[in-house]
C-alpha cells in the first residue's frame, strides 16, 4: 500500500475507533509504536504480520479497558458498570462494556444497584438491564449516535420481557443491542411515531436499524415489571426526569409521574428502551 494511502487508512481508524471507544485512537498510536519497536522484532518469523497487529492492539486495548480506564475515570466523576462487580446489573451486551460505553456518575450507579436489588427481590430472578451509558472522560463528548449522553447523568435501560413459548419471566432481550424492536402503539393509543415522522423528524425511528438479531415473536413486552422498574426510579430523589413514549405511558399508567415524560421529536422513539438521568 502507497505510504500516502496508508497514512490516510491510519488516520480513519484513529478517528473511527476514537469517536466509538474514547481510547481506542490512542491505544492504536500505541500499539503501532509497540509493533514498530518490540513486537516485530520478537515476531519476525510469525506471518501474517496483520495477525500480530491486532493481536496487539487488541491485547492493548482491553489492558486499557478494563485495568486502566476505570481508574482513570474516577478523577472525571465517573465509575464503569461493570458486569462482573455489579449484582443483579448487567449490560444487554458485552460489547457495552467493551466499547467503553458503561460510564456514570457514581450516584447513578448506586441508584441503580439499589433498585435492581429491590427489583430482584420482589421478582426473583429479575435483573436490570442497560444499553448505553456514557463514555469515561470529558463532558461534552459525544456518545454517538446520541444526542445527551456526554456527561455521565444518562443510561438507558431495556425494558422487561416474557417468553412467548414458555410464558415465563425472562431477563434475555428480543435483540443483540437491546435497541430497535418497539413496543408499537396500538389501534387506539397516541402514535407520537407517526406524527414526528409526518414533520419530518427522519431520524425518529433510527434505532431500528440498530435490532441486530432480532426475534420480536419470542418476546412479551412484561408491563408489570417494566412498571415496577419506573416506579422505583422515579421514587429515587435524584432522578431528574425519564422519556418513554406517550403511548406506553398511559398503557403503563404512568400518566401522574411528571418524572416520566415525552422526549419530543428531535431525539428517537423510546418504546424499545427507558432513558433515565440524574439531576446535576
Amino acid at each position: 500500500m502507497k505510504p500516502f494511502f496508508k497514512t490516510i487508512l491510519y488516520l480513519l481508524l484513529f478517528i473511527l475507533l476514537t469517536v466509538l471507544t474514547q481510547i481506542g485512537g490512542l491505544v492504536f498510536l500505541l500499539s503501532w509504536f509497540i509493533y514498530r519497536r518490540i513486537v516485530k522484532k520478537a515476531t519476525e518469523h510469525f506471518k501474517p504480520a496483520f495477525l500480530i497487529k491486532t493481536l496487539t492492539f487488541v491485547s492493548l486495548y482491553l489492558f486499557a479497558t478494563f485495568l486502566i480506564v476505570p481508574i482513570i475515570a474516577k478523577p472525571f466523576g465517573r465509575v464503569p458498570l461493570l458486569f462482573f462487580t455489579i449484582k443483579h446489573v448487567q449490560p444487554v451486551t458485552i460489547w457495552t462494556c467493551i466499547l467503553n460505553r458503561n460510564y456514570v456518575r457514581p450516584e447513578l450507579k448506586s441508584m441503580v444497584e439499589k433498585v435492581a436489588k429491590t427489583m430482584h427481590d420482589r421478582y426473583e430472578g429479575a435483573e436490570i438491564q442497560y444499553l448505553d451509558a456514557n463514555l469515561p472522560f470529558f463532558d461534552g463528548f459525544p456518545l454517538v449516535p446520541h444526542l445527551s449522553h456526554n456527561d455521565g447523568r444518562k443510561l438507558d435501560l431495556a425494558f422487561f420481557y416474557t417468553d412467548s413459548r414458555t410464558g415465563q419471566k425472562t431477563n434475555n432481550k428480543p435483540s443483540f443491542s437491546g435497541y430497535g424492536v418497539f413496543e408499537a402503539p396500538r389501534p387506539n393509543e397516541l402514535n407520537s411515531i407517526e406524527t414526528c415522522l409526518k414533520k419530518g423528524y427522519w431520524q425518529y425511528d433510527f434505532n431500528k436499524y440498530m435490532a441486530f438479531g432480532a426475534d420480536q415473536e419470542q418476546f412479551i413486552f412484561d408491563e408489570e415489571r417494566t412498571r415496577a422498574m419506573i416506579e422505583l426510579f422515579s421514587e429515587a430523589p435524584g432522578i431528574e426526569k425519564m422519556f418513554l413514549e406517550p403511548h406506553l405511558i398511559t398503557r403503563l399508567k404512568l400518566n401522574g409521574n411528571n418524572k416520566v415524560r415525552f422526549h419530543g421529536c428531535q431525539a428517537v422513539r423510546h418504546d424499545d428502551h427507558l432513558h433515565i438521568q440524574i439531576r446535576r
